[in-house]
């Protein structure tokens, strides 16, 4: 019956695909990913890029088209994956591009046919997804446009696109190095914030409103890799900004200078429209807003980005809007926008509890079958410096799960199910430093279309009085954000879920010393990562991961599993 029940959901969702989209396209690209000397912020260093570019190429696509990437490393040493950032991937779980989760890394020299289908419209993006490629620059936008016959449920009449990342001058192999030693040697914050990969290090677009930078040491003509890209504008007409963030650790804070912004989309879902003057943008998530180019047309503004969540040691990125007929190279009148101090969080939680569904928007279920409350703490391991959930350490088997789930291959993983809960007398504000942390690949098996609560629990970090901010992404699936609170959660703060119109998002910030809870269905067969989208944390062993419904799964194609002991399986399959 289990089986009947999982197979008739996938049937149903693609045939909706089919009913819904009636002109799909498969669009092809060939890639090669290799690294390459270029030049993010005016310093040249060693960037991962496509194609000779960086960063990678722009997808458009349709809802309901196919994406077929074929992507040959060419990396001398290592393997490389592409994630594909928001896209739910029913049907092709093993196209997510989670090395050890979904699939085996892509060895040097190798090719591998990445197609799925990108269901709704949206902005997304793409990044690497073993070791720290991010951070070393694999990543690129997705852009997703409504399926022919549809429309927006918003006007606008033109529309730029800003992918947000930050870039260090050391190599990244320098901060896997230094992450994983004994003691732990921390990087130190990103030198430059780009947009569009691009940035001015040493240098300040606006330097006659700072004494610390001079205009002297920009070199911006307009052609080099690192100027920046101005988004050129008519008066009275609406734009909207398509604004994704890849950041490998800043939480970031956007705002465009005497123009208010109106939010319509997040996480490639659309919610009920609102004004502000500045958004909070945590890696891994997505915003479209709209402005309204209703300012003096004689005169140029500034958009500024800057740090949040951390104590900022990393100067704003700035570009220009510029209205046209004024020339790009007149510099606006007044100082960029200020950020919001770094750990103002009321500012912050007053953003996010603003983001409520669209009218008509999915539903979430009433109640839950299974709840799993996950504690993050910062522990010691051996000496080692980790990030754990629930006193585990993620640290990735060598076979892919989707394989050794679907294949029962009872040794590649630890069998033994992950707790679901913390101690009950355990201090969030000032927790004991755990002996029993340890390090584990265990799974979350999850019946297929069962509701399971996820409550994300914030603790203070091995430094006193340290809580950080973490960006949670669920691969696979959108949840519903059904709310955010202090200190410790408790079943007295299930009456604050909002039921009503929650957003459905596919990642979720926890704040210091807080509780975020989320719902999601297990409606998509395969095995998920669910992590913090902070790089460094990721690395450090802050995840999950969550299988449902592995045995529904068919069409794995061989070269996915080609290693490990799926590997072993596929070579006496073909020696037979």
């Amino acid at each position: 019956m289990g089986f009947l029940r999982g197979g008739l959901v996938l049937f149903i969702l693609l045939c909706s695909f089919e009913k819904s989209f009636g002109s799909r396209k498969t669009r092809h690209l060939k890639w090669d990913v290799e690294y390459m000397f270029w030049s993010p912020d005016c310093k040249e260093n060693v960037v991962m890029g496509i194609n000779g570019q960086f960063p990678g190429p722009t997808i458009r696509a349709k809802a309901g088209d196919t994406i077929s990437v074929l992507l040959t490393n060419k990396l001398h040493t290592e393997g490389v994956v592409i994630h594909w950032h928001g896209i739910r991937q029913v049907g092709t779980p093993w196209a997510d591009g989670t090395a050890s989760i979904s699939q085996c890394a892509i060895n040097p020299g190798e090719t591998f046919d990445y197609r799925f289908i990108v269901d709704k419209p949206g902005t997304y993006f793409y990044h690497g997804h073993f070791g720290m490629q991010r951070s070393a620059g694999l990543y690129g936008s997705l852009i997703v446009d409504v399926a022919d016959g549809e429309t927006e449920p918003f006007h606008y009449d033109a529309e730029f696109n800003m992918l947000l990342s930050d870039w260090w001058h050391q190599s990244v192999h320098h901060q896997e190095v230094g992450l994983s030693s004994k003691p732990f040697r921390w990087i130190g914050e990103p030198q430059t914030l780009l947009i569009n990969g691009r940035g001015q290090f040493n240098c300040s677009l606006a330097a006659h409103f700072s004494n610390t930078t001079s205009t002297n040491q920009c070199n911006l003509r307009g052609n080099e890799q690192c100027a920046p890209q101005i988004l050129r504008v008519l008066p009275n007409k609406t734009y909207r900004l398509r604004i994704a963030s890849t950041t490998a650790l800043a939480s970031l804070n956007l705002a465009v200078g005497g123009h208010k912004m109106v939010v319509v989309e997040a996480d490639g879902n659309y919610v009920q429209p609102f004004q502000v003057e500045d958004i909070d943008i945590y890696s891994g998530e997505s915003y479209s807003v709209l402005i309204r180019t209703n300012q003096e047309a004689s005169k140029n503004y500034w958009i500024s980005i800057g740090v949040r969540g951390r104590r900022p040691q990393t100067p704003q990125a700035l570009t220009l809007l510029n209205y046209a007929p004024t020339s790009a190279s007149k510099i606006p009148f007044s100082p960029p926008p200020i950020t919001p101090t770094w750990n103002d969080y009321d500012h912050s939680k007053s953003f996010s509890n603003k983001i409520l569904a669209l009218m008509g928007s999915p539903k979430p279920p009433r109640n839950h079958d299974r709840r799993i409350i996950l504690l993050n703490t910062q522990n010691l391991i051996d000496g080692f410096t980790k990030w754990s959930i629930n006193n585990i350490s993620l640290h990735l088997p060598s076979t892919p799960y989707l394989g050794s789930i679907k294949y029962s291959l009872k040794t590649a993983f630890d069998n033994k199910s992950p707790p679901e809960n913390f101690a009950s007398d355990y201090d969030v504000m000032k927790p004991p430093v755990n002996p029993n942390t340890t390090t584990g690949n265990g799974v979350y098996m999850l019946p297929l279309n069962t509701t399971v609560d996820v409550i994300l629990q914030n603790a203070n970090a091995l430094e006193v009085n340290v809580s950080e901010i973490h960006p949670w992404h669920l691969h696979g699936h959108d949840f519903w954000v059904l709310g955010y609170g202090e200190g410790k959660f408790t079943k007295e703060d299930e009456k604050k879920f909002n039921l009503k119109n929650p957003p459905l998002r596919n990642t979720a910030v926890i704040f210091p010393f807080g509780w975020t809870a989320l719902r999601f269905v297990t409606d998509n067969p395969g095995v998920w990562a669910f992590h913090c989208h902070i790089e460094p944390h990721l690395h450090m062993g802050m995840g999950v991961v969550f299988a449902e419904g592995v045995q529904h799964v068919n069409g794995i194609p061989n070269q996915a599993l080609a290693c490990g002991l799926t590997g072993n399986r596929f070579m006496k399959t073909t020696q037979n």
